[in-house]
């Protein structure tokens, strides 16, 4: 699209981000200075830019919010990067806490014939391994559902659906500790005052901290014991074996 360039793609990106984060509502710029890591004067010459392109709606200490063309163009890069995403995660094992740095280099580079190309290759999935729904083509996208493991009570027992990314240090240890989309989980007990809340991952007891456990969204397992669309992980197994 003419005037688009990976910048402009990026803006929108952070801009829908921040707005999906918060429910919705507008994006300060400061907000998506700190995002981007850019001086608030530079944002503010590059939101002025993008309401010039009719990509998004601006009033001075109003806020940021994108038109419905800027909105499509940033759910086409939000696919873009949750696709890579995956791709790397469950074709090349990239380390999950590395898969976003790396999608966000290859999210910009991806032509609609090799983007169909990878959607049938990964099995038109409708998440990404984070858990974070992958919007369609058409520019659809399902909610992320559940509650935060920090408020299971003991004794009950779900299945991880999401795990944040917005650490990566925290998010390799809850890798390690197999907190992972698709892992079922207990809670077996909860120390007072805010102690560490002892889980049970496949069979392992783990103690974290709650400011952790807030990271982790559970929800109810499906007919199978996994949540509802998630890929089985013996399914990508085989087909790995059957391609070496």
């Amino acid at each position: 699209m003419p005037g688009i360039t990976h910048a402009v793609e990026d803006y929108l990106k952070a801009i829908w981000k921040l707005s999906h984060e918060s429910g919705g509502g507008k994006v300060a710029v400061g907000d998506i200075a700190a995002h981007l890591k850019i001086s608030a004067p530079s944002v503010t010459g590059m939101v002025q830019k993008l309401e010039g392109m009719g990509l998004l709606r601006y009033t001075r200490y109003g806020g940021v919010s994108l038109t419905p063309r800027g909105s499509k163009i940033a759910l086409e890069i939000v696919r873009h990067h949750r696709l890579w995403e995956l791709y790397l995660y469950t074709r090349l094992g990239v380390p999950l806490e590395a898969v976003d740095q790396e999608a966000e280099r290859l999210e910009h580079v991806l032509s609609d014939d090799m983007e169909d190309l990878l959607t049938r290759a990964l099995g038109d999935p409708t998440h990404d391994p984070h858990g974070d729904p992958i919007p369609t083509k058409s520019g659809e996208m399902s909610r992320v559902e559940g509650i935060p493991l920090a408020r299971l009570a003991p004794g009950a027992s779900s299945v991880v659906a999401h795990v944040s990314d917005r650490n990566a240090e925290k998010l390799r240890y809850m890798v390690s500790l197999g907190l992972l989309p698709g892992a079922r989980v207990s809670v077996v007990e909860r120390a007072p005052f805010r102690g560490p809340i002892t889980v049970r991952v496949k069979n392992r007891r783990h103690a974290i901290d709650p400011d952790l456990a807030e990271l982790v969204l559970v929800r109810d397992p499906g007919p199978d014991g996994r949540a509802p669309g998630r890929a089985d992980p013996s399914a990508t197994k085989r087909r790995r074996a059957r391609r070496s």
